[in-house]
């Protein structure tokens, strides 16, 4: 079976202004738009994430030059700027929510600039895109105990049942984080498939639980979203955010020895 890798992109807000705390993972919607004439002119064709750990798994078809474009959180651009151009180009995408920051009845007010409201979101699933979980609060799941992290990934997965008449098959790590216990506990939730950031292209021998994405941010002109595209020079693209993620993969393991260790000592 084909391990011919593809690119997952992973978009957050896509917005004219957004606030501070958004702004380097926001897109503008002119470059959004440009991006996505991007990827129809070099010849790749968009599924969502189902489609590709399906294929995958089971040796399915799948186009030629497959690419998947994921949007985190839940942010109201999407709707408004990103679905319109989406629509026009027939793309496939997968959205991951934070079921406690879309606006309604569950939001805990966690969103970190305009979010999505629930009747934003079926259109969005109506007109294609997958809608997949993100958890409810967007915590760090590798930091939290059994009980928290099954709440979140249950709550969540409940949520966008009930809101959307179908459960989630796809999920989206918040902060690209897991660990084996988290990615144990994914799958145990009743995903099928889910997605880490690495910044790296995606490949089959990564496992339906840990395939990698690339991050587009605010700052990713053309000539390098090309490259993301076609798979050259990614590594050295993300070489600084690989060596961050490092060093805070050692602190956050040695959190976690730590609060072990305070544990056995109650």
């Amino acid at each position: 079976m084909s391990d011919t890798p593809v690119p997952i992109l992973m978009y957050h807000s896509v917005a004219t202004a957004p606030n501070d705390a958004t702004r380097a993972l926001s897109v503008a919607p002119e470059a959004f738009a440009e991006q996505m004439a991007l990827i129809g002119d070099l010849g790749l064709t968009p599924v969502d994430t189902a489609a590709l750990a399906a294929g995958w798994r089971s040796g399915g078809p799948l186009p030629d030059r497959p690419v998947l474009i994921t949007f985190d959180d839940g942010y109201e651009g999407v709707h408004r700027h990103a679905l319109p151009v989406l629509a026009k180009h027939g793309f496939a995408s997968t959205l991951f929510v934070s079921t406690g920051w879309i606006r309604g009845a569950y939001d805990t007010g966690g969103g970190l600039d305009a979010m999505l409201d629930w009747d934003q979101v079926r259109e969005l699933a109506g007109a294609g895109c997958e809608i997949g979980g993100h958890s409810h609060t967007h915590p760090q799941l590798d930091q939290l105990d059994d009980d928290r992290l099954r709440a979140e990934l249950v709550r969540s997965r409940e949520i966008v049942t009930d809101e959307l008449g179908a459960a989630p098959d796809s999920f989206a790590y918040p902060y690209g984080y897991s660990s084996r216990r988290v990615r144990q506990a994914v799958r145990a939730a009743g995903y099928a498939q889910a997605l880490a950031v690495g910044n790296g292209l995606a490949r089959r021998r990564q496992g339906p639980f840990a395939l990698q994405r690339v991050t587009v941010r605010r700052s990713t002109g053309a000539e390098e979203f090309t490259r993301l595209l076609e798979g050259r020079a990614v590594a050295r693209n993300f070489a600084r955010d690989r060596a961050l993620t490092k060093g805070y993969a050692v602190l956050r393991r040695a959190r976690q020895v730590r609060r072990k260790a305070i544990r056995s000592r109650v």
